[in-house]
């Protein structure tokens, strides 16, 4: 969680998926965020809630029906195909939830349209256009951007202890999806 505690992390991933929602026409009592990949020790504090558990409450809500977006990945690679397509999906049939997939951008042609737009954006030193509340954000993180929080002390002899993202250490890899309700159910979860 540090770098979602001292960042836009979380308020970018939750404009995103109001874009999208509103993209559907969907209120905001119909789509919501949640995280999934929790990595690290179980003690650890982690964004929430979890896709895991948010299925579960969606379940004893009356939630029948679950669309999820992997709002935070570019392609579908493990963590997607493992959180979501495994383990959130046999969630969901545990349950007797329908679940789908939105498929992530990976090699579309409308994003590699947009990632072109934004590489000449860059070259020509142009108007930036961005989507949403916010405006465009910056290239470089300005020195005061996002201050890492406080550190543990290094315990002498963990592994990675003294340099966070070294093999066996735990860099921060907060991972998102948007989920989308049964609209039936009057579900109010955001």
């Amino acid at each position: 969680m540090s770098m979602s505690s001292t960042s836009d992390y979380t308020r970018q991933l939750q404009e995103s998926c109001r874009l999208v929602a509103e993209k559907l026409g969907l209120p905001d009592s119909q789509y919501g965020l949640v995280f999934q990949s929790r990595s690290g020790r179980p003690q650890d504090p982690w964004l929430e809630p979890d896709i895991l558990d948010f299925i579960t409450e969606l379940h004893e809500r009356g939630g029948r029906s679950l669309v999820i977006s992997p709002i935070g990945f570019l392609s579908d690679h493990m963590e997607v195909l493992f959180d979501l397509d495994d383990e959130a999906k046999r969630r969901c049939e545990e349950l007797g939830i329908r679940m789908s997939r939105a498929s992530t951008p990976g090699h579309h042609p409308q994003f590699v349209s947009m990632v072109r737009k934004l590489i000449q954006e860059r070259l020509s030193g142009g108007d930036r256009e961005c989507l949403g509340l916010y405006p465009p954000n910056h290239d470089v993180c300005p020195e005061d951007c996002c201050p890492a929080p406080p550190q543990r002390p290094a315990a002498a002899g963990r592994p990675g202890a003294a340099d966070p993202g070294a093999a066996g250490g735990s860099a921060e890899a907060v991972r998102p999806a948007a989920v989308r309700p049964d609209s039936a159910t009057g579900d109010t979860r955001s």
